[in-house]
């Protein structure tokens, strides 16, 4: 008989920020965490959770231009909606509401945040049992001399959070909401609030994306895929077959195909 797998069994520790904090100390904490989202708390009480796609959106928001990241609080990108279980339930719960989720929040029975489960805490466990077929996504791609500006309105017109990035019809990287975040920090941090309207028209994607591409074949293994995400701390990879891209695996598409 296989024995049963509980929640306590797969959750991780949970990690938290201040609604109070700062945004540039929440996308500090996910980077060195390797994190995505936070739970977001006020006087040890869950009030959400902050992503990296909301920090990207906020700051590189035009009517934010004039304000310094470090003065931006956590509070004006929390995500309200979230979901919470209780340690001693099946994990077969989970599924479906990592399929809706990004985090799931884990109290014991006095209501006390005691844990957190990710798609990752999840994969480490279970993984689709077939071929990476069932998980392959399309992927959607970008040239590396767009502008930054024309990347963050498709992201936010056609809620994308990752492009392929292609130069001479070659694919040399990819750029997700993680680098759009981590850049328009950095830009806002070195270009006065004046000039930026102007500076940011010359940003282009080749100046943020993540390069070189990390990649698999079609034929992969899912845990050897599963294994590099965990090892590198990323979230999506793009499939290959014969030189072309087949598509993107990301950790939600393997959870959906549990």
């Amino acid at each position: 008989m296989t024995k049963e797998v509980f929640i306590k069994d797969v959750m991780a520790k949970p990690t938290t920020i201040a609604k109070s904090a700062k945004i540039t100390e929440a996308l500090d904490k996910m980077l060195n965490a390797g994190l995505d989202p936070l739970i977001a708390v006020n006087n040890n009480t869950v009030v959400g959770t902050v992503s990296r796609q909301a920090i990207a959106e906020k700051l590189g928001s035009k009517q934010n231009s004039g304000i310094a990241p470090t003065a931006i609080h956590v509070a004006s990108v929390v995500e309200e909606e979230f979901t919470s279980v209780y340690p001693d339930e099946s994990i077969n719960v989970l599924i479906p509401l990592l399929q809706q989720y990004k985090l799931v929040v884990v109290y014991d029975t006095d209501h006390k945040l005691i844990g957190q489960v990710s798609a990752g805490d999840l994969l480490k466990k279970y993984q689709p049992a077939d071929d990476l077929d069932g998980a392959i996504e399309k992927a959607v791609t970008i040239e590396a001399d767009e502008r930054v500006v024309h990347l963050r309105r498709r992201m936010m017109d056609d809620n994308i959070t990752r492009f392929v990035v292609t130069e001479h019809e070659k694919y040399t990287g990819i750029v997700t909401e993680t680098d759009v975040a981590i850049a328009m920090r950095e830009f806002r941090k070195q270009v006065d609030g004046n000039h930026q309207d102007h500076r940011i028209r010359n940003l282009l994607v080749k100046d943020i994306m993540s390069t070189p591409l990390i990649s698999v074949e079609k034929t992969a293994k899912v845990a050897d895929v599963v294994a590099t995400m965990l090892k590198k701390n990323i979230s999506s990879i793009p499939v290959m077959e014969k030189g072309k891209l087949a598509g993107v695996v990301t950790r939600r598409s393997l959870v959906n195909a549990l």
